[in-house]
């Protein structure tokens, strides 16, 4: 579900007409996540640690409204619900573009993010599935490399306006404090650093629970 939200009394409104008017309206940053009491959390649980906090990214999506914002046909919507698309890799080291639907339960998410993984590691191909909807973010992971920044192939000609949001190797220092890298792109039209800041530290409180 989502509703259409009203420009005209939004206070953003000069800034979305003013972005969503250029080549590249996506902006983005690069910070450090403390991954110290979620990835102990996630053994805990014996669970995958990718899909734990895969769990925490949409959750803080979600509860972050300016993430929840989509631009279809020059309308701004609210959805009521973001899912996940996120690249699962193969055994060939391929990777194909997953949907998985978001549960503020971790165990019911944790049960369609396994069942969509096992889907795509036996389907060939880069759109295994439809989507038809915008509802979701684009999130990847790149375990092997401890980024400092990071781009996305795009093409501008394409009415994109879904979050994407990245993660690097998890590092680990002489006081076994764990990081990760993550990257956050979003369009500048729908909200600003300051709506970033929201969500990546929301998203840190929840890894630290």
């Amino acid at each position: 579900m989502k509703t259409r939200l009203d420009i005209e009394n939004w206070p953003r409104k000069e800034h979305f007409l003013f972005f969503k008017q250029m080549e590249e309206p996506f902006f983005g940053i690069t910070t450090t996540i403390d991954c110290t009491k979620a990835y102990k959390k996630a053994k805990q649980l014996e669970t995958s640690f990718f899909v734990y906090y895969l769990h925490k990214t949409i959750a803080a999506v979600n509860a972050i409204e300016s993430f929840r914002y989509r631009i279809i046909e020059d309308k701004i919507y609210i959805f009521d619900t973001i899912n996940v698309s996120a690249t699962i890799m193969r055994d060939d080291k391929s990777f194909g573009f997953s949907l998985i639907e978001y549960s503020p339960d971790f165990d019911v998410f944790a049960a369609n993010a396994f069942e969509e993984i096992e889907r795509i590691k036996i389907t060939p191909g880069l759109f295994t599935r439809e989507f038809i909807s915008e509802n979701v973010i684009h999130f990847s992971a790149i375990p092997w490399v401890n980024f400092t920044s990071l781009s996305h192939a795009r093409s501008y000609t394409f009415p994109d306006s879904c979050p994407k949001i990245s993660f690097g190797k998890m590092m680990i220092d002489e006081n076994g404090k764990r990081t990760m890298s993550m990257s956050v792109h979003v369009h500048h039209g729908l909200m600003d650093g300051y709506h970033v800041g929201q969500f990546v530290n929301y998203f840190q409180e929840l890894m630290n629970k």
